[in-house]
Order: C-alpha cells, then structure tokens, then sequence
C-alpha cells in the first residue's frame, strides 16, 4: 500500500474529535470551547473531559523541544498521538534520518490522564504540530502532510527512525498501539523501549544522535544510562563519602522502578555507597500514581507525604510521575517542615560548580551562570548575586526559555521552583575541562570532580535520578546535612493569588513577564503599592489555561507580604472586569 493510503487508512482507526479545537499561542493551548483548556512548556494541546474537569501540566522538555499532550477520561488524544506520529516522521526526514523520540506521559497529573511528548533535536515544530492536530478530516490531514514536505523540502524517500516509551498509566499501551500506526503508515523505523522515565529517553535519544561523533554521549541503552551513571558517581565521589540516607518518594510511577534498578550498579552502603531508601513505588496499582505523594503534592502542599515517616533533620526527596523534577525537604528539630525546591537546588548547584571552578584554577576561564523565572524567590537571586558574586539571568517562565539562556554561560544552571532543570556544560568548558594541565593535587581533584559531574548530570533535560544524586554528592563533598543547606539564605515570604478576571489577554507582559505594558496604568499602580513595603516585589502574569491572572508577591514579612498581594490582586481585579 502507497504510504498516502496508509495515512488516509490508519488516520481513520484514530479520528480527530470534532468538537475539539487545538491552538499553539505563546502562553498556552486553548480549545475551542470554555471547558478545554491548555498550558505549555513548549507546546501542549490539553483538552478536558466531559465532567468538566480541568487538568494542568507541567512538562518536561528542553535542549529538545518537546510537544506535549494531555489525555482526558474519553479518548480525546488518539488522533493527536496519530498525529504526533506523523510529525515525527516528518521531523526525522527533514532532519537526514536523526532519531526523534516520543514519550507517552503525563508527569504529575493524575493516573487517568495521559500524554506525548516530542522530544526533537534543537528545533521547534509547534506551527506545524498545530496544522496537523486539526486537520478535521483523513483527507485534509494528508494535505497538511503534503504541505509540510513541500514547505520544508523534505526528500520523501529519507528514512525516518523514531523511538519511543511510555510510564505506567493503564492508556500507554493503547497509545503506543495508536503511534504504531502511524509509524507503519510512513515506513519509520522504529525501537519501543517500553517503560522508561522521561528523561532516559532523552539520554538514549542524545546518544544514537551523537554517536560516531565528537560530541558522542554515552551508550544508547537504558543499561548504558545506568552505566554512565553509576561510573560518574564513583568518580565524582572520590576520596569522600556519604552520611546517613536519604529517603525517595517515587510518586508510585516510573521514577519507583528504575531508581531501584540504578541503585543495583551504585556501591552498596557497605562499600561506602549511599544508601537511597525508596518509598511509594507501587506501579501495580495504577490509581496510587502521583496520589498523595510525589514533587507535585510536596510543593504544593508544602509538606511531606502522608506516607513519610522521616525523623528529624534526615533527608528526604520526592520524584514526579515521569521522574523528571524532583524536590527536597526534612523536619526540623521542632517538628517544622522546610522545603529545599528548585531554587536551592540551583544554587546548591551553583555554589559548589563555581568553588571547585576555582579551586581547579578554571575560575577565570569557565563563566558560570544561573537562570532563573520571575517565581524564583528574591532570597535566592540575592544570595547568587551578592554571596556567590554569580550572573542571574531571568526569563520567561517555560523550561524551554531557562535552558536556552543557560546556553549562554559555558556553564549554566537552571532550576524552576518544582524542581524541573539541570546544568548545561557549553562545547567550550567542556574542552577547557579536558585539555586543562591541573598545577597542583588540590587543581587536579577539584578537576575530576568537574569532570565526573558532566558526566553524571543528565545534559539534555531534568532528570530526577541524576539531580538526586548531584545533591548527594555536593552534601557530601560540602559536610553538609539538610539544615546546613538550608542555612545558606532565608526565603523571604511570599504569595501567590488567583484572580479572575473576563478577559486575560488584556494583560500583557514584558520583561521577563516582570511588568505589565497593558492595560495602561497598570503597572504604575503596582509599582506604587510595591514601593510601601520593605523587600517588596509583585508581578501579575496572565494564566495560560484560563481567564485568570496570577498574582505573585514577596515583602519582609508574613503579613506585609499578604497585604501588598491583596493590594495588586485588587489593581489586577479593577483592570480586568
């Protein structure tokens, strides 16, 4: 059968819902009626059930851009996956046969929901992400398809090679069943790596690209991330060793069962390994996903799972569903808890990255540099700025803005507040790190420790597995438990407030999304109110899943933090309707 049939035939087992509509726009996805909704990192098309419940993601995504897909209770996504299929193979063919990877997730949402996510070497095909998802017909879809190769000049004939895997939500095989067809249907290679975390296939993704080349990244197997992984450690670990354990909250996903296979290549606690006790990895019960645990439920909720039973002062860590974000926490002596998000872990990152720079004698020679969102706290931005005497750089909110800024340092470090980002080594340092002729003992340990650490942080994307580790690793090397870390800066109080408002796209912003340029005035009466309050700082960001502005606010204390976002929340609310 000629691969235009194919399409028309395999297109027709996967129809696009006609009551859907899916749109890309810069802050998000909407549907064509009120109760489909979206919110993106890259590009996400997110629809809702006919209960009328409303969902919202986080994704995963980076260096690769990423699509990603939200599932309902009703199969609403099996034409989108069809679709994502085809785009992949498209992607591949432009791109001389590269391997792009699909993976089938919905991170931190809950266990009926489902996704996809593109994962496409250094380039972004959301326009075209979009045309197809809303072909409404088989035969308009073949039409979008032929489009694109004319548009992009792609040689029909190139052979397409795509791989893909999916976590444990109960719809993934029949998703995968969906991609298959559409993988047959234009003649794509194809590897299933069945059940992987999210970032895994980025590795193996990032190494059947390189390899052969300069840049070669490792072994493209789940084994050979393993590999990697457990080598750079042992490496990164030298002459040290770790104290007490930490405990891991797997969110009851993915994350559950490959932490435990990774830990069977790590030195056992006796060998002076770290000991990693997991917890909430049940995969069986596909219900229990993201249920009460996990980086979702640890941040929004600012406290630890139900299910933790961590004494005072001990480490504790949670994982999201596709294990690609992670946070950390503990219980002070009093019976406090106390969060260790994102932001500390940028800067745990960024503190011991710039000392062992120095210490190597490559501190004049390597610019590292930390990326930030407009959430990151005012505390922590100081605390880079003034004690670390490090660059902040802020950009919009989406991971796919912080790890493009992060490309700009030879060594960048981004962190969102949830937990989701890594460090990126620029071509440069990398080379820098490698010829360097270290002058003295102390030059050459702090240079393995770097070189170790590049090795062992996942590049191509946030990768909770790694990140866990780094965090060890630094605890270790610093003599650092969890108070001490938390120690190094105090959090100034902050706010965040929902306000409702008719119509959203009114409210325009600029800088970083840090000020508001419409509707006029705006942003002069909060400047106003934040001029009152010591330490103050507020920003009203529109939402990109509904009409509604969010409202962030920080100040000295508790309750001048409360009443200046009550303030801005009022300015928004009077401006909106």
């Amino acid at each position: 059968m000629a691969e235009k049939e194919a399409i028309i035939a395999a297109s027709a087992k996967a129809p696009k819902p006609a009551d859907r509509t899916f749109q890309y726009g810069t802050a998000g996805v909407r549907g064509s009626s009120p109760a489909c909704n979206m919110r993106i990192r890259q590009l996400i098309f997110y629809a809702v059930s006919d209960e009328g419940v409303r969902f919202t993601v986080a994704t995963s995504q980076v260096s690769d851009p990423i699509l990603t897909v939200i599932r309902t209770r009703r199969i609403l996504l099996d034409s989108v996956v069809f679709r994502v299929g085809l785009l992949a193979a498209l992607r591949s063919k432009k791109l001389n046969g590269q391997t792009i990877g699909i993976m089938i997730t919905a991170s931190h949402n809950p266990p009926e929901d489902n996704g996809v996510k593109l994962v496409d070497p250094m380039e972004s095909w959301e326009a075209y992400g979009t045309i197809l998802a809303n072909a409404p017909s088989d035969e308009q879809l073949l039409e979008a398809y032929d489009k694109i190769i004319k548009e992009c000049h792609i040689k029909p004939d190139t052979k397409a090679n795509v791989v893909f895997a999916r976590d444990t939500r109960s719809s993934g095989a029949h998703l995968v069943s969906i991609l298959i067809e559409a993988l047959k249907a234009t003649n794509t290679d194809y590897t299933d790596y069945k059940l992987l975390t999210t970032p895994q296939l980025h590795y193996i993704t990032r190494c059947l690209n390189t390899k052969g080349s300069p840049y070669e990244y490792g072994e493209p197997t789940e084994q050979g991330y393993y590999e990697k992984t457990a080598s750079s450690l042992k490496a990164a670990m030298k002459g040290r060793r770790f104290s007490g354990f930490v405990t891991v909250d797997c969110a009851n996903g993915i994350g559950g069962p490959k932490l435990r296979e990774l830990i069977k290549h790590l030195p056992s606690p006796s060998e002076s390994g770290l000991e990693i006790k997991v917890v909430n990895d049940d995969v069986l019960k596909p219900e229990r996903l993201n249920y009460q645990c996990g980086a979702d439920f640890v941040k929004t909720n600012q406290r630890a799972p139900p299910s933790s039973h961590a004494a005072p002062l001990t480490r504790c860590a949670s994982l999201d569903g596709d294990a690609d974000r992670i946070v950390y926490y503990f219980s002070d002596v009093d019976g406090t808890f106390r969060l260790l998000d994102g932001d500390r872990i940028a800067t745990l990152a960024a503190l011991f990255i710039g000392d062992l720079a120095r210490s190597a004698g490559l501190g004049d020679k390597l610019k590292v540099g930390v990326v930030q969102t407009a959430y990151a706290n005012g505390a922590s931005t100081a605390y880079v700025t003034q004690d670390l005497r490090l660059p902040v750089v802020c950009t919009a909110t989406g991971v796919k803005h912080l790890h493009h800024a992060a490309t700009k340092f030879d060594v960048g470090v981004y962190f969102e507040a949830n937990g989701h980002g890594t460090v990126v080594f620029s071509d440069l340092a990398m080379k820098r790190l490698y010829k360097y002729e270290p002058q003295s003992p102390a030059q050459s340990s702090a240079l393995e420790t770097l070189r170790a650490l590049t090795a062992l942080i996942n590049q191509t994307v946030g990768d909770a597995l790694s990140d866990l580790l780094l965090v060890e690793v630094i605890l270790a090397h610093k003599g650092w438990g969890p108070k001490e870390w938390d120690l190094t800066y105090t959090d100034l109080p902050n706010r965040l407030i929902r306000v409702g408002v008719v119509d959203r796209s009114i409210f325009k912003a600029v800088d970083a999304e840090r000020r508001l340029e419409s509707p006029p005035g705006v942003q002069a009466q909060i400047d106003a109110a934040v001029g009152k309050f010591k330490n103050g700082r507020s920003f009203a960001r529109a939402s990109g899943t509904e009409d509604a502005v969010r409202v962030y606010a920080e100040a000295a204390t508790r309750s001048e933090t409360e009443d200046l976002a009550q303030k801005v929340a009022t300015i928004v609310r009077q401006a909106g309707g």
